[in-house]
């Protein structure tokens, strides 16, 4: 394994890792894809490979799987046998294995993060050589154990308590392990830093892994769960069902004249304007969602855009158009009526403003709007706690109203949210408590 150790294609968005094995003898295999096919197959044809097997660890809830799309040209799918998949795939079961030539991969059921969770050992001539962790295992963390059904979490997690202890724990100290959930995805919890690790470094280093026995486990783990986007509750069928199959290529979305978006707009559609702050700022389509192209746009379209919405995107050119069809896709939304022709510059109505104010300014009620430990950690005294994905039914008090964040982009989210409720007086701070307490020479409060 040494000479083909895995080359990993990291999502910084959704946090999570997918990888490429080149078995040595002309054939790879890809972990956990991501919906769009392109990345694998283009470091694939690179190292003159062909990717022959495409391999799930799980039934995933943060993200579309790839695996359809690489099947479609050749690729043969493996998946846990009880994940019950409703289209063609080789099922695997505990400690069957899959031979890939000079290596093999053997299935090791670790059910937690989910019931039908498979983790894979790949061993050369018998000796294990590596694993792929799935969401057992992560770096200094643990996955979820709550996207099944609330009834389902503690039972999940002390099954995940004795699939580490019985299973993953038992294998060799040096055994590298690649996990798929990491540093910015949901499903861990907490949220780790570093992407791959090793046995024995979790063994003394991951804090859950230290508890002393099951019952303290459960405690740690059900204590250190946050919230969760509310997509994670149907792309687990998704999965399962086995989605729609688009291709290869780039996402080609048409443009929209006004009466077009109008009319899409009348039939149920969203507009998200994808542009950054101070250009939503400065002037936006009435009624029009903000989510600033970023990392984490995927995760943040997801959260706030109800599913089967028919989207119109705002842009700042084609090669974005592109970009953003893909995060949606990766997350599930697949009615991408086109964008805005031209831009909101040739937008036919007058366009609204939101007023952009630096964070020493901030007057009327401070709403923060960043996730429940980023607020515990520090926050403007007095400030209003509401998370981003809470504001839509949230009651937020009348008159003047400064939305918060780290640095903006979730801020204006939660306005044009508002500002689409009828909300007038709203303002948007671009920077954080952080920037708030050094202009004003105050300290934040903790909770």
């Amino acid at each position: 394994m040494t000479a083909h150790a895995p080359l990993a294609f990291v999502d910084e968005g959704l946090g999570n890792s997918s990888y490429l094995i080149d078995v040595g003898d002309g054939r790879a295999v890809v972990v956990d894809p991501s919906r769009h096919p392109g990345q694998y197959l283009a470091e694939a044809e690179r190292r003159g490979l062909q990717v022959a097997f495409t391999v799930e660890t799980h039934l995933h809830s943060d993200f579309v799987s790839g695996s359809r799309e690489l099947a479609a040209l050749g690729a043969t799918v493996v998946a846990p046998a009880a994940a019950a998949l409703d289209f063609p795939a080789r099922g695997l079961g505990d400690g069957e294995s899959l031979d890939l030539g000079g290596l093999a991969l053997r299935g090791l059921a670790t059910p937690g993060h989910t019931p039908e969770h498979l983790s894979y050992v790949v061993e050369d001539a018998g000796r294990p050589v590596a694993l792929f962790s799935g969401g057992s295992l992560l770096v200094g963390a643990v996955a979820r154990t709550d996207l099944i059904a609330p009834d389902q979490t503690e039972p999940l997690a002390r099954e995940l308590w004795r699939s580490l202890r019985e299973r993953i724990l038992s294998l060799p100290d040096d055994l590298p392990v690649y996990p798929t959930h990491g540093a910015g995805s949901f499903c861990s919890a907490p949220a780790g830093g570093e992407r791959t690790t090793t046995i024995g470094a979790e063994k003394r280093t991951n804090p859950l892994l230290a508890a002393p026995d099951e019952d303290a486990f459960v405690k740690l783990l059900l204590g250190g769960l946050g919230s969760y986007p509310p997509y994670f509750l149907r792309l687990r069928d998704v999965n399962r069902c086995g989605p729609i199959v688009f291709g290869a290529g780039e996402p080609q979305l048409p443009g929209l004249e006004a009466d077009d978006v109008r009319s899409r707009i009348a039939a149920g559609a969203t507009v998200v304007d994808t542009r950054a702050v101070a250009a939503f700022a400065a002037g936006h389509i009435a009624g029009s969602l903000s989510i600033p192209f970023r990392d984490v746009f995927a995760t943040w379209l997801g959260w706030l855009v109800p599913a089967e919405t028919p989207i119109v995107f705002v842009v700042d050119d084609t090669t974005a158009a592109a970009h953003a069809a893909v995060e949606a896709r990766k997350v599930g939304y697949e009615q991408l009526e086109g964008v805005v022709a031209g831009g909101v510059d040739t937008w036919l109505e007058p366009l609204v403003r939101i007023s952009l104010e630096a964070a020493g300014g901030a007057s009327g009620t401070v709403v923060d709007v960043r996730q429940r430990h980023e607020y515990d950690a520090g926050h403007i005294p007095g400030a209003l706690h509401v998370e981003l994905g809470d504001v839509g039914h949230a009651t937020v008090p009348d008159g003047p109203v400064s939305f918060m964040c780290g640095h903006g982009e979730r801020a204006m989210s939660a306005a044009s949210i508002l500002e689409r409720a009828g909300h007038r007086d709203v303002t948007v701070l671009t920077g954080g408590p952080d920037d708030w307490a050094r202009t004003r020479g105050e300290s934040l409060a903790t909770s």
